[in-house]
């Protein structure tokens, strides 16, 4: 099938073939003709099936460019979609003379968009807030309204936008032409659709993976701390043009944005925070390659479509399978390739089973790039750079005879000067890792755990009230934490705390004492100083521990000192760290 046997005119099938499009997708391929035939539309599938073109191309074809007033407005849950579906209508509409689109969004000044609307607009595309707030106003006529759009219905609920939407529906025309496009048909998109749809066809394409079989899928297991590091080594020896990295909360974004900057890379976040003016100056700089890396939170990249990125980096990993696949689908699009590269701590192990289970799709564990590999990859990026520094023959002549000149006065070989000049460029940052910068590797890291430190401890030594001294005389030393009975810890929580962060097997603890405003913890006795730094940011129940080396020696509960057993059979477990 092709889209000329869709119904479609000769000036949207010309734009068409600008773009490149020949074969319809399965949503395109049933939803079109559908619109063309005048009846109202249910569609359901998932985003990156090509949507847009479904409602946009039927909606081109019988637009009356001679109506002033608006005759198609389409809502969406957020600015970045509004904006790449008003992107879309103009470039299908490249041969349709004088079709007005206007995006209609908050954080945009009302100047520019009450001039649109009093030229003419034929197709509005806008978040519901915005456009309810030119209806309060008077500024927006949508009396002559023919057809409505509701883009990612499930997503605007979910937002807080359902109040707004329903307003919108029952202040337009009875005789629109409505289409309802979601991902998931939850109970609430069931009763819009019957309420404000008039007999509609429901049309549900399904596709065989939820995840486009030309992304790379590949997950690697980290420490918390050591998320940062990892990532630093993946951008010096993953070939990448443009990168998503995606961060749990705002102010990660932020901070991992800065990191990355202090690193040398051209880096920026986005989150709910950034103002509008500068959400789009920051992605235009992505799209024209002036910014590589762009670290956001999941509302503030809904939407995007940014044909640079071949990357998606999860730094902190979705704990929905959903979101996960609207992550990594910011890459692959349109039959390209792409890599979706996941952090995983060790106790977040079991998220790659559900998202697996869920896409249809195995992930491939990758290991942190070896020194070898980023020094590999450092090595060939400077030769690089001098070979395209010899290309420019004019100043390297000019060049020359200084050089030559040293030298001959100088009694200095010309290889020492060239190392010389190479210490000047690269300044005081060395080129090449040394080799004791290789992170160390734990056996539990290697393996991948059976299952979560935590959860063993909870199993096993937690209830007892405190670990026994394991055999070994010199195996083990004591560290205090600085958390105790009044912080209403317990063993399960400091063993699950010290596990995930520090990188501890079971086997790596002793006896645990809690005091009233400390605890005293038995970990090997030949810690080294990185295992000590790993710790430095660790919490438990919201305080952080400050462990550090215990200058007595460790003080064995007494029999009294244990608190009833009734006390410890009522009080509720406490499990994970602030953190989680």
């Amino acid at each position: 099938m092709t889209f000329a046997d869709l119904g479609l005119g000769e000036h949207v099938l010309k734009a068409l073939r600008d773009v490149g499009y020949e074969t319809p997708s399965a949503i395109q391929a049933a939803t079109i003709p559908t619109l063309l035939a005048g009846r109202d539309v249910v569609g359901l599938a998932q985003t990156g099936t090509g949507k847009t073109a479904a409602f946009a191309l039927p909606i081109l074809d019988r637009l009356d460019v001679t109506q002033k007033t608006p005759q198609a407005l389409v809502l969406a849950p957020t600015r970045e979609l509004a904006l790449q579906v008003c992107e879309a209508f103009e470039k299908y509409a490249s041969h349709v003379k004088g079709v007005h689109v206007l995006p209609v969004y908050g954080g945009q000044g009302y100047g520019v968009q009450l001039s649109a609307l009093r030229r003419g607009v034929h197709v509005i595309v806008g978040t519901p807030g915005r456009i309810m707030d030119h209806l309060d106003k008077g500024t927006l006529d949508l009396s002559e309204l023919k057809y409505l759009v509701l883009d990612e219905a499930d997503e605007m609920l979910k937002m807080g936008f359902a109040e707004d939407v329903e307003t919108i529906l029952a202040d337009t025309p009875a005789t629109k032409q409505v289409a309802l496009f979601s991902a998931t048909m939850p109970a609430a998109i069931r009763r819009m659709s019957k309420q404000y749809l008039h007999d509609p066809e429901e049309i549900t394409v399904k596709a065989k993976t939820t995840t486009s079989a030309t992304i790379s899928q590949r997950y690697l297991i980290v420490q918390w701390q050591q998320k940062i590091d990892a990532l630093t080594r993946i951008l010096e020896v993953e070939n990448f043009e443009g990168m998503i990295v995606f961060a749990r909360t705002k102010s990660a974004t932020e901070e991992v944005a800065e990191k990355l900057r202090a690193r040398g890379y051209s880096a920026a976040a986005i989150n709910g925070d950034i103002a509008q003016v500068q959400r789009e100056r920051t992605v235009n700089q992505l799209k024209s390659g002036k910014l590589d890396i762009l670290v956001a939170t999941d509302v503030a990249a809904r939407g995007l479509d940014v044909e640079r990125i071949s990357h998606v980096v999860n730094f902190d990993i979705p704990t929905d399978p959903e979101s996960y696949v609207h992550r990594i689908g910011r890459t692959g699009r349109a039959g390209r390739s792409g890599d979706a590269i996941s952090f995983v701590t060790p106790r977040e192990r079991g998220l790659i089973t559900s998202i697996e289970r869920a896409t249809r799709q195995p992930l491939t564990q990758m290991q942190l790039p070896s020194v070898d590999e980023v020094n590999v990859t450092r090595l060939a990026r400077f030769d690089d750079r001098i070979t395209e520094a010899l290309g420019d023959t004019a100043r390297i002549e000019r060049f020359r005879d200084i050089i030559a000149h040293y030298v001959e006065h100088n009694d200095v070989p010309e290889v020492d000067v060239a190392a010389a000049l190479a210490v000047v460029a690269q300044g005081e940052s060395p080129l090449l890792l040394e080799p004791d910068a290789e992170p160390e590797r734990r056996p539990h890291e290697e393996r991948g755990p059976r299952s979560s430190t935590s959860d063993r401890g909870a199993r096993g030594d937690g209830d007892r009230g405190e670990r026994r001294p394991r055999s070994g005389n010199g195996r083990f030393a004591t560290y205090r934490i600085a958390v105790g009975k009044r912080h209403r810890v317990e063993p399960r929580q400091i063993v699950g705390a010290l596990a995930n962060e520090g990188g501890f097997s079971r086997g790596d603890f002793g006896s645990i004492q809690i005091r009233p405003d400390f605890s005293l913890v038995e970990l090997p006795a030949n810690l080294p100083q990185e295992s000590l730094d790993r710790l430095a940011d660790t919490r438990i129940s919201g305080r952080l521990i400050e462990i550090r080396p215990d200058t007595g020696a460790p003080q064995r509960r007494s029999f009294d000192d244990r608190p009833p057993q009734g006390d410890r059979a009522s009080r509720k477990p406490r499990h994970g760290t602030s953190r989680d």
